[in-house]
């Protein structure tokens, strides 16, 4: 496994990204992340064009390239590279349709050691055409085998607040697809590691997983259920671990704990009984 090149990650310049968004794409990415699956919920708002509501985790993928770690000027070896933290902060809530322009710089490199992962976090920035802010976004990513070059062997701290071992105030299962991860990838993440046998493989998966950005917006939606009386615009910040992959067709469990920080939460593979989500916070009405 080759070592990290910093400086050259360093010097890789992710391309500003403009999105011109419509109603159809707002509906697509609802599908992506599972609305209408479930009995048990009412999402009709996230997939009819008359009276529709965008939620909020829309913003992960907007103003983005897609998956530009796979760019070889990046100089990754995209398969073994997994995806470890996302946080995201909207300044008011997301329009179903509009225009939007992302920034994103890479940020802080740590190495943890030779033989061991090097990690990175990458700082989105989100606004209007005319310089209104939306959202910020700050995403850690895991290139497995790639320490060894000699840096801190730490991120800064992030403070976080610890998920209680007892019993949640509250919980929902929310089912995906077979299909979800082929479905997600249309809203711009086509790595083929989410599709395709072969290259699961040589990311160390039996088959191909869900997108962690598609369970987040699963998880996003239970929030908004169980904490925000279904209205995804009161979801104003959610920040979280991933800790292991969902595979299509499971069911995800979100339990939930309200804490005066804000709604601590984690995510469970239900048929596993595995964690695929740990360490997680939101705020609801908290523009």
């Amino acid at each position: 496994m080759p070592i990290l090149d910093v400086e050259r990650l360093r010097a890789y310049s992710v391309p500003d990204c403009r999105d011109d968004y419509d109603a159809r794409d707002t509906i697509l990415y609802a599908l992506g992340t599972g609305a209408g699956l479930s009995d048990a919920v009412d999402e009709l708002h996230l997939l009819f064009e008359r009276n529709l509501v965008a939620l909020p985790t829309k913003a992960l993928v907007l103003g983005t390239p897609g998956f530009w770690l796979m760019d070889p000027k990046v100089g990754l070896d995209w398969p073994q590279i997994l995806h470890g933290e996302q946080s995201l902060k909207l300044f008011r809530p997301l329009e179903p349709q509009g225009s939007i322009l992302g920034r994103t710089r890479i940020g802080d490199i740590a190495d943890k050691g030779p033989g061991k992962p090097a990690l990175f976090r990458a700082h989105r920035t989100l606004e209007t055409m005319s310089g209104t802010p939306v959202a910020e976004l700050d995403e850690t990513w895991v290139l497995r085998g790639m320490g060894g070059f000699g840096g801190d062997r730490n991120l800064p701290e992030v403070p976080q607040v610890p998920v209680p071992q007892g019993d949640a105030d509250a919980w929902l299962d929310l089912p995906t697809a077979r299909n979800q991860a082929a479905l997600y990838r249309l809203t711009g993440d086509r790595n083929p590691l989410h599709v395709e046998a072969s290259t699961a493989k040589l990311g160390g998966f039996e088959r191909p997983i869900l997108h962690g950005l598609a369970t987040m917006g699963l998880v996003g939606r239970a929030i908004i259920h169980l904490c925000a009386e279904g209205n995804p615009q009161r979801l104003s910040s959610i920040k979280l671990r991933f800790t292991a992959p969902v595979y299509p067709g499971e069911t995800v469990r979100t339990e939930v704990w309200r804490h005066p920080d804000g709604i601590l939460f984690r995510a469970s593979s239900v048929e596993r009984g595995i964690m695929v989500i740990d360490g997680g916070l939101a705020t609801i009405d908290a523009f």
